[in-house]
């Protein structure tokens, strides 16, 4: 049995020395280097290949060079930067735990000094019951909530959205928007960015499409985003 921890005593150690919005420095066995990965639970990730592969009997040295050249899948916490100097990532966090991982890594990379704005929806015909958890992750950590369609199918946006919104206490809704068209949601969170600003786009990540009444329409989260940009040079 071999553990692996960026907090205390393991076999695998790493520690977090900087986090960036293109990676992070950190230092694993005593030795420092930098991934391309954001976040806590991406570092722990790693450690946990570093200490299967050095297990297998790869080389130290070998594995250290891999990790640092390896990037991250299209769609995972993939970051726009702003002509106007805010940040966009595009994610493809679609369950409660998955969002709440990725806005606790913006945090950590923001440290209060930008603001949150989350544009997030809930995918028709799947489980109802994520619905107002996912709506309760993205009010916990944003600064702004922006609840849009992220794959309605054969159910109603709007109904998606109500669903969304009843896990919410009055408060709560103060500080979230409801936009149900997703395009006019990504032009809206980026006008009201600042410089300094995240806008997280969440739960589409790689996906090039919105399944609505059972058609697969052109749609993605960083073309959209880019196309925002590109008005903006």
């Amino acid at each position: 049995k071999y553990t692996y921890s960026v907090r205390g005593m393991a076999d695998f150690k790493a520690r977090i020395f900087e986090k960036h919005f293109n990676g992070t420095d950190i230092e694993i066995n005593g030795k420092e280097l930098t991934v391309q990965f954001v976040g806590t639970f991406n570092v722990y990730n790693l450690l946990a290949v570093y200490g299967t592969a050095l297990l297998l009997g790869l080389d130290d040295e070998e594995l250290l060079r891999t990790l640092s050249v390896l990037k991250p899948v299209a769609g995972r916490f993939q970051t726009l930067r702003s002509p106007k100097n805010y940040t966009v990532i595009v994610d493809y966090a679609h369950t409660p735990d998955a969002l709440s991982n990725v806005l606790h890594a913006i945090d950590g990379v923001l440290n209060k000094k930008g603001r949150i704005i989350t544009v997030v929806g809930c995918g028709g015909n799947r489980d109802r019951s994520k619905r107002p958890m996912m709506a309760y992750e993205a009010v916990q950590w944003s600064d702004k909530a922006l609840f849009t369609s992220d794959n309605p199918r054969f159910e109603e946006p709007e109904e998606i959205l109500q669903d969304m919104l009843d896990g919410l206490t009055v408060e709560q809704k103060a500080n979230t928007l409801t936009i149900t068209d997703r395009r006019e949601a990504i032009k809206t969170a980026c006008a009201v960015a600042q410089p300094g600003d995240v806008v997280l786009i969440a739960g589409k990540g790689h996906e090039d499409y919105q399944e609505i009444k059972g058609v697969k329409y052109h749609f993605d989260d960083k073309e959209e985003v880019e196309k925002i940009f590109n008005l903006l040079i």
